[in-house]
């Protein structure tokens, strides 16, 4: 018996809605219904009536409640008590991660430690790829949330999301308001665009030789934020970001966007280990974590938004 998917279907119970439980988890309905229909199939059968205005139980769902609410409770008093026999989790974790990714994915993975594990401790660097690499090979952290441009395979490296690319301009410009451009439309562009030595801009520049041209860089800068706001308060400015860079400006109005395809640049969001030595049980804790809050988000680095019933 899996006790998240126990106090998942407790709080349906409770809030009689698939789509209020989903918001307060923080996550999409579409997620919740998945695991609520997995847990029915391990018992053998339907618990829930869906009805247009929300759920109800059913016969089985019913004695299941009664059950399983006795059985939690038992099993957390037995969990809290070995906690408190065994000492609480304790330790530091060096994590590395790319600036785009860091919030809310940080925030939230502080909230839950401080929540789950008050004796965890993050110690956070915020770098670009190549340098969380050597911070990696160096030992110097324990873990990296990074880009790579290959679908992991390794045991050292863990999937977390797929990152697309876009087009960023300020509002109104006619070129993103199409929800894809092709990436030859750059030729001739005015850009701001990430300073060499950078694995994305050799992305980019190669893309770009590949289609027969050559990419106009009238600004170079490493940082996020100087880009961005360059490229909003510039009408004709251009820049090539990924989606979890821009989320906000896009959410309020001060960016405007379109998906670059033909060809579609796409990078892989992955959880990176160092190559030698094992994990602490801290760092055993931040990692199945971060992986939750990224499936919890249906496999992207951002909250959704939430969905209605």
């Amino acid at each position: 018996m899996n006790i998240a998917s126990v106090r998942l279907f407790l709080d349906v119970v409770e809030a009689g809605s698939l789509s209020k439980v989903a918001a307060r988890r923080q996550t999409v309905q579409s997620h919740v219904s998945r695991q609520i229909s997995e847990f029915e199939a391990a018992l053998g059968g339907p618990l829930f009536r869906r009805t247009g205005r929300g759920v109800t139980l059913t016969e089985l769902g019913a004695r299941a409640s009664v059950r399983l609410r006795s059985w939690l409770q038992e099993t957390e008093r037995l969990t809290e008590e070995l906690r408190t026999e065994s000492g609480k989790l304790l330790g530091e974790v060096r994590m590395g991660i790319i600036p785009s990714g860091a919030h809310p994915l940080v925030t939230r993975l502080f909230e839950r430690l401080r929540s789950e594990h008050p004796g965890i401790r993050l110690n956070i660097t915020e770098s670009q790829g190549t340098e969380l690499d050597t911070l990696l090979d160096s030992g110097a952290v324990d873990m990296a949330v990074l880009f790579r441009f290959n679908r992991p395979s390794g045991r050292e490296e863990k999937l977390l999301s797929v990152a697309h690319t876009y087009l960023v301009s300020a509002p109104g410009d006619e070129i993103t308001r199409e929800s894809t451009v092709n990436f030859s439309r750059l030729s001739g562009l005015q850009l701001v665009l990430p300073r060499r030595p950078s694995h994305w801009r050799e992305a980019l520049d190669e893309a770009a030789r590949s289609l027969g041209f050559k990419l106009v860089s009238v600004a170079e800068a490493d940082s996020l934020t100087v880009q961005k706001e360059l490229v909003a308060r510039t009408p004709g400015l251009y820049s090539v970001l990924g989606p979890y860079s821009m989320t906000a400006e896009l959410q309020s109005g001060r960016l405007q966007a379109s998906k670059l395809v033909k060809p579609d640049l796409v990078r892989h969001v992955t959880l990176a280990f160092p190559k030698q030595g094992k994990l602490s049980p801290a760092s055993r804790v931040v990692a199945e974590l971060v992986q939750q809050l990224v499936e919890a988000w249906g496999g992207q680095l951002t909250e959704p938004a939430t969905e209605g019933k």
